[in-house]
Formats: structure tokens, sequence, C-alpha cells
């Protein structure tokens, strides 16, 4: 595919733009994140993929749907309960999105179940069975009956619904089975209800060199004359409830920890969203549940094939490396192992940025636990947005305050789906002596930063660390993030100012290098495309480079516009929600879009401006950010822009992690003028990012082991050696 880029603009592109409705001018946020989730489904059908990575991309498109339901469907839901007429940025009412969701989440669905079925007989052919029970063996029957009786029948409940056992409580994401039921000729028929525990297996394996996979709703329908010894199956239906989990944090609360505590237990007795049945569920049960349940017909989806795929996760565990992507092993950056393991001295030699995954997390880890260790600091200042289960980041930050160092953690308890956990971490730092502050009560903060202070030779000296990605060992393994150390006295002392603005609401009145959302932030951005149009007016080089998750903001999609109509040319790799229209005759025929979905994921956010020469350039001003360009990102979170300006980071960031995205054709999906992504290569010969970030060192990581002939160089026409 060509990587030009026609610059052609209209006489009359402002008018152009003017009479555009806003459905020809933008995509429905809500409808470009299900494009993006059909981009992730069509990984689990690429053929060039070993299986169980591909029942993996099955398994996230399935999670990612049921968030989606749980948080953006619910949150459409409420605001047509309650009246509230909020147009997307195309002009959708939120029934007119609902409708539209609808149509295409039932086609997703679809597409899931046909993707597990041709999953299904490949895997069978590698000796990985997921089994219905009617194929089995009569020896495997055998013991998954006794495995029933022995391991599940203690686990589960059987419960009557009539007028004195009333209507059980179905948990978010639950899974049952509900049965109709007859004892004697006279007696009236028996609804009974199974759920399944949340620490039940989701499938069980059975013995034997073939894995054999059989999933446990099927043994509590295969072996009901167990649970209900002399009573008659009249039918019944295996069922999966999904709940409105979203939560929006009060104005007045006067404290979060107890809000949050109090919010995620409402979350969990959440109003139904979505209720999954299967086709043959029998018709009185479902009626029951329809009513108890109390949803909408809208919002029943009836399949033939398996509820809850993105349980599938957990059988991509099976030991066979054969079916899985080779493994790799993230590098350590030789420059810091060249300083003996001295993170600050690697750092104060020069500035350093890491690649995640395809350099190590480790090196995270290490800085904070050297500064938790080193007697020379003396404080640690440190966000936390997502830290995971067992986290080496929370350890040493405990480690620090435990010796002594003033440590500070700005602990984010709105951080969705992990509150809880952030609860949890902030209760164990305060008990080992931390200072813990939770931010802002309407805004997030999302800035990953880390500030810390050393007593040296010539007085105080400030390291920084500023990710586009958060402080999470087991995602820092695969979202493809960047780490950038400094110990530039400028950045310091902005980073300094960022936590004051956080802990103490003393807002930064100048900032030297860095922008924070939501307070200059966005106006920085629009000074920057500004200088880039007016070199397009004067008839100088003028191009943009950005890297994002999303971009869904208007004015800085009208902004793009606007540099599109004065001839700017601009590149865009945006992994997920794409409100922005490319390739516009007039408006944005000199945008140009496109999404990499592979083996990782995509998270690292830049921002790059050609600053009068063509792109890719030493003298073009290049940016890490932790935001992406969505309205909540700029105007309601707590972010930071920091400019690259050594000149080993700079080439690492533009000339290989930026071109190489662009580069990229194996990977990738083109956005198209009519707002549909096409895969821009299938065959082979293509350049796959990915492969090169695991095959070739990063720039800044090298130290003197960088020698000119050791990495490739990439070019607009392609790598070259």
């Amino acid at each position: 595919m060509s990587t030009e880029f026609p610059s052609r603009v209209a006489a009359n592109d402002a008018e152009a733009l003017a009479q555009l409705a806003p459905e020809d001018r933008y995509t429905n946020r809500e409808l470009s994140w299900l494009s993006f989730n059909r981009r992730v489904l069509a990984e689990s059908e690429n053929e060039r993929y070993p299986l169980l990575e591909r029942l993996r991309f099955l398994s996230i498109s399935a999670s990612n749907l049921d968030e989606f339901t749980m948080v953006r469907i619910a949150g459409l839901e409420g605001q047509v309960q309650r009246g509230i007429e909020t147009l997307g940025i195309d002009g959708s009412s939120p029934r007119q999105q609902l409708a539209a969701i609808r149509e295409q989440l039932l086609a997703l669905e679809d597409r899931q179940q046909a993707s597990l079925e041709t999953l299904r007989d490949l895997l069978s052919q590698e000796g990985i069975l997921l089994a219905s029970i009617d194929d089995l063996s009569k020896d495997c029957k055998n013991w998954l009956a006794r495995y029933f009786e022995s391991d599940i029948l203690p686990l589960i409940t059987p419960q009557a619904i009539d007028p004195s056992h009333p209507f059980p409580f179905v948990a978010n994401r639950g899974i049952g089975v509900i049965f109709r039921l007859k004892r004697g000729k006279r007696q009236a028929d028996l609804i009974e209800m199974v759920l399944i525990p949340s620490g039940a297996p989701r499938f069980v394996r059975v013995p034997g060199d073939e894995a054999i996979y059989v999933g446990i709703e099927q043994l509590v329908t295969r072996f009901a004359d167990q649970l209900f010894p002399g009573f008659k199956v009249l039918g019944d239906g295996i069922f999966r409830v999904l709940r409105d989990s979203d939560i929006e944090v009060e104005e007045e609360a006067e404290d979060l920890v107890r809000y949050f505590r109090t919010a995620i237990q409402r979350r969990r007795r959440g109003r139904t969203v979505l209720l999954e049945l299967d086709d043959d569920c029998d018709e009185v049960s479902e009626a029951l549940l329809r009513d108890q349940l109390d949803v909408e017909e809208a919002m029943i989806v009836k399949t033939n094939g398996m509820l809850g795929l993105a349980d599938l996760a957990t059988i991509c565990g099976e030991p066979r490396p054969d079916l899985k992507f080779e493994p790799f092993s993230p590098r350590y950056p030789e420059r810091i192992l060249e300083h003996d393991g001295d993170c600050f001295a690697a750092i104060r030699e020069k500035d350093i940025v890491i690649h995640h995954p395809f350099e190590s997390f480790d090196v995270v880890v290490d800085f904070l636990h050297q500064a938790a260790v080193d007697p020379a600091v003396v404080s640690i200042k440190q966000t936390l947005y997502r830290a995971g289960d067992q986290s080496p980041v929370i350890a040493a930050l405990i480690e620090a305050a435990q010796n002594g160092k003033a440590v500070t953690a700005v602990v984010e308890l709105k951080a969705r789906f992990d509150e809880e956990r952030n609860i949890h971490w902030a209760s164990e730092l305060e008990r080992a002596g931390v200072q813990v502050i939770y931010g802002f009560t309407d805004w997030k903060t999302h800035a990953k930063v880390s500030l810390v202070v050393r007593r040296e030779e010539d007085g105080y000296r400030t390291y920084c660390h500023f990710g586009t990605g958060n402080y999470h060992p087991v995602n820092a393994k695969i979202y493809t993030d960047l780490s950038f150390f400094t110990a530039d006295a400028t950045l310091g002392r902005d980073a300094a100012k960022m936590f004051n603005f956080i802990t103490g609401y003393i807002e930064p009145d100048q900032l030297e290098r860095i922008s924070l959302s939501p307070i200059g932030l966005q106006v920085h951005l629009y000074e920057l495309i500004d200088a880039e149009i007016a070199n397009a007016k004067a008839g100088k080089p003028a191009g943009i480079w950005v890297k994002l998750n999303s971009i869904t903001n208007r004015a800085i999609i009208d902004k793009l516009y606007e540099a599109s109509r004065a001839g700017v040319e601009i590149r865009m790799v945006v992994r997920g929600i794409c409100s922005l229209r490319a390739g516009l005759p007039g408006i944005s025929e000199n945008i140009s879009v496109k999404s990499v979905i592979g083996r990782f994921l995509e998270h690292s956010r830049v921002w790059a401006f050609a600053n009068g020469k063509t792109l890719p350039s030493r003298q073009a001003k290049v940016y890490l950010t932790s935001a992406d360009a969505m309205s909540r990102n700029l105007e309601h979170r707590v972010e930071v822009m920091v400019p690259i300006t050594n000149k080993t980071v700079h080439d690492q960031v533009l000339g290989q992690v930026m071109l190489a995205n662009i580069l990229d054709t194996e990977q990738s999906w083109r956005l198209d003028p009519d707002g549909q992504y096409r895969r821009m290569r299938t065959d082979d010969g293509g350049f796959n990012c990915h492969q090169y970030f695991m095959s070739n060192p990063s720039l800044s990581g090298r130290g003197a082991a960088l020698t000119d002939h050791e990495v490739p160089r990439l070019t607009l026409g392609g790598a070259e050696t």
C-alpha cells in the first residue's frame, strides 16, 4: 500500500464541512467501539495465529463485550429511563444509539459463536476437545458422573421458586440453570434454580491424554436426576446475567473510601442490563426469568451456542506450547546493566525510555526498589491507577516508608473495576506509614508519574518516571507502553507542582515543560496543531503523527479537520474508538487512520509535530502522554504530557516506535472514508511492528553497546539495514 497521502484542499472546504450532517462528519463512539471489538474478534479467525492464541482473542472479544454492556449500554439505558436526551457526537439520541447497538451486538454475538465452532473443530484435531457430554465415551461419562457427585454437588444449592421461596439473587456475570419439574401426576409443576458458584470451575477437564473440557452447566443439566431424585424434568434452560456496573461519584461524598465500599456492594446488585439464554430454554422458565429479572425484551439475547465465552481464557492455559505464540522474554536495558544495575546513575547520565513489553517492566520496579533502600533518597511520590493483584510497586513503596522515607501515594479509587483492589492497597500503604491521597472527587487521576528526591554531592536531585501505561506488572507483559526516565531539573519541578495540585489543590501558576489536563493540556495541543497549520499555509513542510487508544473529543477532531484542510499531512494510529472520519474530500482527505491489533495490545500515546521539517526528523516536537483524545481525559482527568528532547530518546520514539507502527501492514486495519475498517495486508511479505520490536533493540537502552549497524533503520519506504 502506498504511504503517500493526497494534499489537495477543496476551495469550498469550510462550507462543505458546515453542510455535512453530524453522522457524516463523525462516527458514534459506541458503534466505533463495536467496530474495534470486531477487529479483536477477527484475530480469532486469523489462520496465521496458533490455535490457543485464536481462542484467547475470542475470549478477549467476549470479555470486552461484557464490559461494554455493563457500562456503556447500561449508561444509555439509564439516560433513556431518566428522559435524558444528550446527543452523541453524531447527533443520535440515546434511544437511537441503543437500537443501532442492539443490531450490531446480535451480529457480533453470532460471529463469536461461529468462531467458537470453527476453533472447536480445529482444536479437536489437536487433542483439545470442548466437548458435549453426549459425544463422549461411556468411560468419560461415568467419570463425569462420579466427579459431579463428589465435587459439584457439595458446591451447588438447588432452590425452589414459589411463594415461600423467593427468587434468588443472581450475581453479575452469574450463570445458572433453571428447571421445570414434576413429581407425581396430580402435583403442580415446580420451578427450581441452580446458580453456579463463582468458586466452581467453569470447565471440568476429564483425565486422560486428550484434553477434554466440559462446561459445568452441562454437568448440572445432565445429572439433574442426582439433584432432584424422584422428579421428572419437563424442561430446563441455561442463563447468564449482566448488571449495571458503573459507579457515579456524588459530589457531596464526605468519605470516598466509605462511599466506594458501599457503591461496590450496590454494583453487585445493579440493575439487570442483559439476560442471555440458550435457544432451548424452557418457555415457562424463560417467562419467569424475564419477569423476575425485570429485563426489557430488547435486552434479551438467545443463542444456540455457549454462554459466557470470556471464560474460555481458562482453557488457553492448557500446556501446549505448539499451539501458542513462541515465548518471548523482555530485554533488560544494557545501559542500566553497564552501570551495575544502578538506575539513578544511568538516568543521571542521560534520559532513557523503556518500551514495554519488549523491554522489562522490572526496570520500573527496580527504580522504585532502589529508591526504597537507598539511604540518600529522601522522598518518593507516586500515582497509582491500576497496580494489579501482586504488586511489586506497592511492596517497594511500603518498604520505602518502613525505611523512613517520606512516601506519598495518590491512589485513584475511581479506576473502574479496580476500586475494591485499590481500596485494599490504600489500606496496606496507610498501615505502613505512606501518606495516601485519593485525589479529586470529580476528576480521576490518570497520570502515571513517579518522583524520587535524592540527596547528592551537589544538592538534591529529582528523578522522574513518566509513563503512558499503569504501574501494573501483568499488563506490562501484554500492553505496549513507554516508560520515560529523566533527571531533568525542569521536569522534576513540574512533576512536583503536579503532585502539589493533586494533594493540596495548588493549581500550578506556571509549568516550564509539561502540560496537565484539565488545566492546559488541550490548549497546548491546539497551539501545536495551529503551528502546523501556519507552516502549511506558509508553504513549509507540515505534518502530525499521533498514536492513541481512542479519539472522541469533538474539538480536537475539528482542529485536526482544520489542519487537514490547510494541507497538514496527518497520520494517526488509533487502536480503538475513532470518532474522526478519515479521507473525506475537502474535510479530512489529508488524514489517514489505522488500527494496529496484534499479539500485544497497543497502549502507548504519542504526539509528534513536524515543526517545519518533513517527518520524521530530529527537529520534530515529540510528546509522550497518559491521555487519549477523549473528553474524559482532557476535561475530567488529571493527565500529563511530556516533551521529549533527548536526541536518542527522540530518535527511538519517533524513528522506531511511531514509524514502525505507521509502516506496519500485517497487523493493521485501514479506516476508509465510508467508516469501515479493512485489513491492509493478509499475504506474506508485509511488515510486522511487533516482530520488529521483539527482534531489535531500542536505541536509548543500548548504551555503549549501540553501533549504527546493529539496529535496522526504518524509512517511509520500509525497513532498511
